[in-house]
This record gives C-alpha cells, sequence and structure tokens, in this order.
C-alpha cells in the first residue's frame, strides 16, 4: 500500500498512529507529497489533492483520514479501534468527530493568521478559536471516557492536541482542560506517539 503524506500534517499523524497500533506500519510506502507542491502524482490520485490519501494493494484509492483508519483497522486481527456496535462504536465515532473538528479550526484560524495583517478577519480567527476551546472544555468535562480501551478517538484526540503544541505553543490550551492535559501527557509517551512527532521539513 502507498501513502500519499506530509510529515506535519496531523491527519497523516492519525492515520500512521493507527498502522503503529494495529501492527500494519510495514505494509505503508510512504510517498512524500506536499498539497501545493510539485513532483508528485498526488492530484492524479485524489481530485480534492488533499492528504493524506491511501492506494490499496488492489489500487483502490481511498482519501480522508476517517476512511483511511477504518480501512486499515480492517486489515488486522487485534482489538479494533473502531468498534464494530454499541455505545462504544458512537462514543469513539464522536471523539473522533470532534478532534477532527478541533483540528480543521486550528488549521483554518493557522491560514487566516497567515495572511497578510491588512487582510486578516479578526472574526473568523475568534470564531475558529471559540469553536477550539469549547471543544477543549467539553472534551475536559468527557476525560473519564479515555479510561476506556484505545480507539480511534483516543487517537484522534492526541493528533489534535499535538497539533496544538505544536502550531501554537505560546497558546496553552490546559488552562481549559487541565485532567484532558494530565490524560495526554501519559498518552503522548507511547512509542507510536514519540516516533510521530512532526518536525518541519529543511
Amino acid at each position: 500500500m502507498q501513502l500519499y503524506y506530509w510529515p506535519t500534517s496531523p491527519y497523516v499523524r492519525k492515520v500512521m498512529l493507527v498502522a503503529q497500533e494495529t501492527g500494519i506500519d510495514s505494509q505503508l510506502e510512504l510517498v512524500h507529497a506536499s498539497p501545493s507542491g510539485s513532483g508528485h502524482d498526488l492530484h492524479d490520485r485524489n481530485p480534492l489533492g488533499k492528504i493524506p490519501a491511501l492506494i490499496t494493494d488492489d489500487g483502490m484509492v481511498l482519501f480522508d483520514s476517517p476512511v483511511i483508519c477504518e480501512y486499515l483497522d480492517s486489515l488486522h486481527d487485534g482489538e479494533k479501534m473502531f468498534p464494530a456496535s454499541g455505545p462504544r462504536r458512537w462514543q469513539a465515532l464522536r471523539q473522533q468527530a470532534e478532534a477532527d473538528g478541533i483540528l480543521d479550526a486550528a488549521l483554518l484560524r493557522r491560514g487566516e493568521e497567515a495572511r497578510r495583517e491588512n487582510l486578516r478577519s479578526k472574526g473568523w480567527i475568534a470564531h475558529q478559536t471559540g469553536a477550539i476551546h469549547r471543544s477543549m472544555a467539553d472534551l475536559e468535562a468527557r476525560v473519564d471516557e479515555l479510561q476506556a480501551p484505545l480507539t480511534i478517538g483516543h487517537i484522534t484526540i492526541a493528533c489534535a492536541l499535538g497539533y496544538l503544541d505544536f502550531r501554537f505553543p505560546s497558546e496553552d490550551w490546559r488552562h481549559i482542560a487541565p485532567d484532558l492535559s494530565d490524560w495526554y501527557a501519559g498518552f503522548s509517551q507511547r512509542p507510536s506517539m514519540q516516533a510521530t512527532i512532526p518536525i518541519d521539513p529543511p
């Protein structure tokens, strides 16, 4: 399988965490592909031009991290990251959706802040920041759910928190969610998390 990736993408990190936690990372061939760059055929593979994108062994192209992660989860015989049914499944999917929403808001905010100052919308930045902070408070109120066995929810939440630390290091989310911070401190020591710490390419 080929995975089109970029080393700082939190959505790619999410896929890599699932691959490592399920023991199938050795089956992935990584294809370095900047969404805005050239020298690769990402746009031919994924009409959205977004990463991650996965080319399966039978040539099917999958994109969007929830789809790729669930596909990878179907390839192993161990405990599933996506529970098959019942309350645990809906809890895991809700956690994934909320954490993906944090990432969406963080990326939109970062894009807006990268614009020239006279073109930036302070209202848009505030809107995205508010979404992040409200979601952090919600996850803090539900932190006991994270004591359950590992699911895609844990993985995505950890990616969201890691991305906030990576791209917004001066903005301390921990005062909003101190118990979530304690959980993350422990979770971030997992070998899969240590192996996927984002670093800007030279």
